[in-house]
């Protein structure tokens, strides 16, 4: 069964056929990929807050779930640029779209493009856990970002690379066979530890 729109309400709507869908799941809404947060669940119906202009939705528009809840880009790159609430990179937008922000735009936050010297803070066959830094990026000229191990995550470093990376370049991996990289994303909903 495919969820679609049964409500319209200003900028909520309510879908049905949400069935395995869990709370603040980000879901995208209609062709255009309007992006939305799941606020309430009622059976099989979930009410959905679109963070986009509703205009134009109807019954029946399909509504998909990412399986994921909304969430933000943290890691080398984010200082110095301005983003909506969402965190979509304004500056991007305006340089791809024009100046009016249209619906569904979907912009990383933070560049895959750019590079950044790695220095690693760490040594193969050391252990590292949640929070440790494992290296460090200079991001500004007085700001050095520490590339921190992801919550969750803790093992002994088997390999760790110096030099120029992406932030989605892996830079280190552990025994676990987890591979960490400079980018991480953190549901907004949940605070950090």
């Amino acid at each position: 069964m495919t969820a679609s729109i049964i409500q319209v309400s200003g900028p909520t709507v309510v879908a049905n056929g949400m069935g395995k869908t869990r709370m603040f799941n980000r879901v995208r809404i209609g062709e255009a990929g309007l992006l939305g947060e799941v606020i309430r669940l009622q059976g099989d119906d979930a009410t959905i807050q679109v963070y986009e202009d509703t205009v134009g939705l109807k019954l029946g528009t399909p509504v998909e779930d990412t399986g994921e809840p909304l969430q933000v880009e943290l890691g080398p790159g984010l200082l110095g640029s301005l983003f909506d609430g969402v965190q979509r990179p304004l500056d991007l937008m305006a340089a791809q779209h024009g100046t009016w922000i249209g619906r569904g735009i979907s912009i990383p936050a933070i560049s895959r493009d750019k590079q950044w010297e790695f220095t690693p803070r760490v040594k193969p066959g050391e252990q590292v856990c949640e929070g440790d830094s494992i290296g460090v990026v200079q991001e500004t000229a007085r700001l050095q970002h520490h590339i921190l191990v992801p919550p969750g995550i803790s093992g002994v470093i088997t390999t760790i690379d110096e030099g120029t990376v992406t932030v989605t370049d892996t830079v280190a991996a552990l025994d676990t066979g987890k591979s960490l990289t400079m980018l991480q994303r953190w549901p907004v909903r949940q605070p950090r530890p």
